[in-house]
């Protein structure tokens, strides 16, 4: 009876979508292929949400080198076009580097729209996007942004840009056991604080090139042994997971909501829909799904660790169960019905209470809500109690 229960537990579809998984990450570390030179390969990515400055700016743009790890910070504005972002690039990443050969970004709307794609295509610069929802794909890049908002929360943001970017650019990094700058130019920055330490003497042609090309050899094996050591200190912390081609997934997502549930936003929402059948297999770590319909543009290529083996297939199946997600795998949840209303007596003040049911869940997952948060969120909802 025991391994009955179990087994009907195990395949039951509900359980499937809403248990959490409670293992290591799926999916083991795939480092990157190594640029063979310097500007050969950028990330790129934007820091938004900031305080606008005098002249308009209210987000920066982070362009880092791949195999330096030399960074440029340019102050945007979020409403930019795409042909003034097209202008800034030429003009702050181009014309002091070089076209790189490829660019690895997410699937922000900036880098998918057809005119940045037009562009690069004439410049013969291939796009490479991260998976859907998985922005460790970028691990640079975003350590990157970590480390200039710690800058900027030190320093007052306005003005203080450039020196951040000298300050980042002259910081010694383990993984090159060098600074960005010395990688890029082959030798230490000449500041005030360190004159007579920078090592400067002539050097001739041939010994400028023999040197330089011992510089990135010396670069390239640093970073080898660095992802190296990265990936088997990750790599215990994480697992392998691997799908076949025609295998039913189901795909994790987030709920998304205004009103807080027990003080927890989306307690009850199921973490999972689906499930999708496998349609191809992207790279190691990454599939491609299914959709019965494409919802809201989401790109349908997703890391391991944001899939689940289904099973056992149910007979039938809702497309997406219902669910309007969105591009960042989040849905928005709301009520639909009040159940009930009652009131709770504290010491200062009565509070209306209303017992709701929520989209896509039963009157038994029903939750109390304050009135007051509902009528100011959700007033037509009063209406139809009515």
């Amino acid at each position: 009876m025991k391994r009955a229960v179990a087994e009907y537990v195990a395949v039951c579809d509900t359980c499937q979508r809403v248990k959490a998984e409670h293992q290591r990450p799926a999916g083991l570390l795939q480092p990157l292929k190594i640029p063979e030179w310097k500007w050969e390969e950028i990330s790129m990515n934007f820091i938004v949400g900031l305080p606008r400055t005098q002249k308009g700016y209210n987000s920066i743009w982070v362009v880092v080198d791949r195999l330096t790890k030399v960074a440029h910070f340019i102050p945007v504005n979020t409403t930019y076009s795409g042909a003034r972002l097209a202008e800034l690039y030429i003009s702050r990443i181009v014309c002091l580097h070089g076209v790189p050969k490829r660019i690895i970004s997410d699937r922000g709307s900036q880098f998918t729209s057809r005119f940045w794609e037009q562009l690069h295509d004439s410049l013969d610069s291939k796009l490479r996007f991260s998976t859907a929802y998985h922005p460790q794909t970028d691990g640079q890049t975003e350590r990157t942004n970590q480390i200039l908002e710690d800058m900027l929360r030190a320093t007052k943001p306005v003005g203080s840009l450039p020196y951040a970017e000298f300050s980042y650019n002259n910081r010694y990094q383990a993984s090159l056991k060098k600074s960005p700058f010395e990688a890029l130019y082959g030798r230490r920055c000449r500041t005030p604080l360190f004159w007579n330490q920078t090592g400067e003497k002539q050097v001739f042609e041939p010994d400028l090139i023999r040197d330089a090309e011992q510089q990135i050899k010396m670069v390239s094996e640093n970073l080898r042994v660095a992802q190296s050591r990265q990936k088997s200190y990750e790599d215990v912390r994480r697992r392998d997971l691997a799908f076949k081609v025609d295998d039913f997934v189901y795909l994790k997502v987030s709920p998304m909501r205004g009103i807080r549930r027990f003080n927890m936003k989306g307690k009850l929402a199921p973490r999972y829909i689906g499930p999708f059948k496998i349609a191809e297999r992207k790279g190691e770590v990454a599939y491609k799904l299914e959709f019965p319909s494409n919802p809201s543009g989401i790109h349908n290529v997703f890391h391991v660790s944001q899939l689940k083996k289904c099973l056992r297939v149910p007979e039938e199946q809702a497309p997406l169960e219902g669910l309007d997600v969105q591009e960042d795998l989040t849905y928005t949840e709301y009520p639909v019905k009040i159940l009930e209303t009652s009131e709770r007596v504290t010491r200062n003040r009565r509070v209306k209470m209303c017992r709701v049911q929520w989209k896509h869940h039963t009157e038994d997952e029903a939750t109390w809500e304050r009135e007051e948060e509902l009528r100011a969120t959700y007033p037509g909802l009063f209406a139809s109690h009515l």
